[in-house]
């Protein structure tokens, strides 16, 4: 159901169920795409260029798409492509989503009594205009020390293996252990607020 006296039209160009129910907590209609691209063939030394990259891709691989689509719409009004990337930063390395359990375990007991960071970007692209425009956002995240049992539990039921760094601070079973949030929990989650808001408004 689209929202037609919305002078412009939104696709989220990801997956993320985090990012979706962000942007409609942020009062969007929406449509969705997800990117196709091989994300371990885009390296970068730095978080920020990494995630600036990847979301840079991911707006790519979708305009492409949108163009072989040749969709016939008759609708005039811009539409703006979100793209989105975040990644965990441990001790200076960057994660990415466990690549099984035993590393899920070992990411998450890092950051038991300790720390680590999330590093978003977001790109906002006005498909009509062809204006693109992205940034990052840093977030610090300070933990109590995690038990083992806990650990197990957010293995055995298995979304922590499924999100970059094994980490979701907004789970129930870890939010309890999160100390300190130097930030923002929806960046933490993959979309901040407030800068997507605000380059949404610079592409118009």
């Amino acid at each position: 159901m689209e929202d037609k006296t919305c002078p412009f039209k939104i696709i989220l160009g990801s997956s993320s169920i985090a990012r979706r129910n962000i942007l409609a907590e942020m009062g969007y209609e929406f449509s969705l795409m997800s990117a196709d691209i091989d994300e371990k063939g885009i390296r970068k030394e730095k978080p920020e260029e990494l995630v600036m990259a990847l979301a840079e891709a991911k707006a790519d691989s979708i305009v492409s798409k949108l163009q072989t689509m040749n969709n016939q719409d008759k609708d005039e009004r811009p539409t703006i492509l979100i793209a989105a990337d975040t990644v965990v930063v441990y001790e200076g390395v960057v994660r990415e989503k466990p690549a099984n359990e035993k590393e899920a375990r070992e990411f998450i007991k890092g950051y038991s009594g300790g720390h680590a960071a999330t590093v978003g970007s977001v790109i906002v692209t006005n498909l009509k205009t062809g204006f693109r425009k992205g940034e990052w956002d840093r977030v610090e995240i300070y933990f109590h020390k995690i038990p083992d049992e806990i650990i197990e539990k957010l293995i055995e039921e298995g979304a922590v293996l499924h999100v970059a760094g094994g980490l979701i601070i907004e789970h129930p079973l870890i939010m309890p252990y999160v100390k300190e949030v130097v930030g923002t929990t929806d960046s933490v989650m993959g979309l901040p607020k407030a800068l997507t808001e605000k380059l949404i408004k610079e592409a118009l």
